[in-house]
């Protein structure tokens, strides 16, 4: 959980076991064992552009942006 807290405003990538199941936004806060994320990016465009509260228990994978280290790439539909 700390490692959420540390990273209030960067970027973040989650993988979840259940849906919605992937998220690519900003950590806007932590609410006890909660990590508030604004989602950019997400499986379905119909849940982008708005916050969620995912339970950290419940996340498999993640990566959060540090300077230096790779950055997330933008996730778009390619047509």
């Amino acid at each position: 959980m700390e490692h959420f807290r540390a990273a209030i405003g960067i970027k973040t990538f989650i993988m979840r076991p259940s849906y919605p199941f992937m998220f690519v936004g900003e950590i806007v806060s932590m609410l006890r064992n909660q990590v508030e994320i604004f989602a950019e990016t997400t499986r379905f465009s119909q849940l982008e552009k708005r916050n969620w509260l995912v339970y950290v228990h419940n996340i498999e994978v993640f990566y959060i942006e540090a300077p230096g280290q790779p950055r997330i790439p933008e996730l778009n539909d390619m047509l």
